[in-house]
């Protein structure tokens, strides 16, 4: 990681507001990478860039992540701290442990054989998450194009949409601002501490649970764990298959059937663009006479297994069970957006107290950003004494 002082992070800050998801999440990931260029990294498999920016996030605003989440069943909140060392560690072992294509490396395509048919696919990259969220606005509408490109995972899915991020899978977690509806995760301030930028306005001390909050165990993925009592920290992958990423949470502010319907392109847009080969009973088919959404329903959901096993890191999906009525509710934690919310928070909060110090004592914003954050606060204590 290169320098991410508070100079460089509020560039960042402010480079992203002119964009939306994908484009912040590409700023987030270039900071994590600074020596990387944007090609190569919108090229990485999406579990690799979710990987960074978990660390990104414990190096910038220190280990514990706390998220709330409301119950899908009866609408408690639930709140839960993550610790991100837990989460990073697992991320790692994750992408060390791909397993490796066909040609022996490990972006190499993989093969899945379903019956009469064998078909050979890469991982999806960020650029083809990218690539599902345009060809899902094309017909308008934008559920299912901003939840795939903002949220981690695959999206690749099975039939009427099931799996897609944002047709009725698990919501996507929001950063600090976002309580969420029904499923969808929120942060709170990011954990005061350990972090590079962390303790400036952070909510220090162990985390005060309210509302019935349910305690996060362990977090490996892809395995079950407690998490306030039964829940776990998962990897759904959505290249195909039925229910591949659940349908616990309702689609939050928008119509159902629209967002299916913007899935169902996502869906057939990354299919083209990952599967490599296909053969059935031996013979090849050719790409241009078989639609990708014609894949039967068992070869998509081998393929999500598949994606799954290759790309654990790719998707966080929580489940936690609500202590007030007992039921399951999954969430996908969107490591890009919760991280871009709390730099936003960080962001506004520091430049009041710029503006504060710079009217008491005529100070410059560098003069002003070079001071330690424990200076800075002392400084505000004196103001606000005076």
């Amino acid at each position: 990681m290169g320098n991410t002082g508070p100079a460089e992070l509020l560039a960042i800050w402010e480079a992203g507001l002119a964009h939306h998801g994908p484009g912040r999440a590409l700023l987030l990931h270039r900071a994590a990478r600074p020596e990387t260029g944007a090609d190569e990294l919108l090229s990485l498999p999406v579990g690799e860039r979710e990987a960074d920016l978990y660390a990104l996030r414990r190096a910038l605003f220190g280990e514990r992540m706390q998220v709330r989440a409301e119950c899908g069943a009866c609408g408690e909140a639930m709140e839960f701290d993550l610790d991100t060392r837990d989460l990073t560690r697992d991320l790692t072992s994750d992408l060390a442990a791909r397993p490796r294509g066909q040609d022996g490396g490990q972006d190499g395509p993989l093969r899945v054989e379903e019956g009469e048919w064998t078909v050979e696919f890469r991982l999806p990259t960020v650029a083809d998450l990218e690539a599902a969220a345009r060809a899902a606005t094309e017909g308008g509408g934008d559920t299912g194009a901003r939840t795939a490109a903002e949220a981690g995972g695959h999206g690749l899915s099975g039939a009427d949409g099931d799996g897609f991020p944002g047709a009725g899978g698990p919501t996507g977690a929001g950063g600090p601002s976002d309580a969420g509806g029904g499923g969808a995760v929120g942060g709170e301030r990011a954990a005061a501490g350990d972090g590079a930028v962390g303790g400036d306005h952070a909510a220090g001390g162990d985390h005060a649970m309210g509302g019935g909050g349910a305690a996060a165990g362990d977090h490996a993925m892809g395995r079950d764990h407690a998490m306030g009592g039964g829940g776990g920290v998962g990897g759904d992958h959505a290249m195909g298959g039925e229910d591949a990423m659940g349908g616990e949470a309702a689609v939050a502010g928008g119509d159902a059937t629209g967002a299916s319907t913007a899935a169902a392109r996502a869906r057939r847009a990354l299919l083209a663009r990952c599967v490599v080969s296909v053969h059935r009973s031996g013979q090849p088919v050719p790409a241009d006479r078989l639609p990708a959404a014609e894949l039967p329903e068992p070869v998509q959901r081998r393929l999500a297994e598949a994606a799954e096993r290759a790309d654990p890191a790719a998707d966080v999906t929580l489940n936690v069970a609500c202590p007030a009525c007992g039921a399951a509710t999954r969430a996908e934690l969107d490591i890009a957006s919760y991280l871009w919310a709390e730099l936003d928070h960080w962001a506004r909060d520091l430049l009041l107290d710029v503006h504060l110090l710079a009217t008491a004592y005529g100070w410059s914003e560098p003069q002003i950003l070079a001071l330690s954050p424990l200076r800075r606060r002392y400084y505000l204590e004196l103001c606000a004494d005076g």
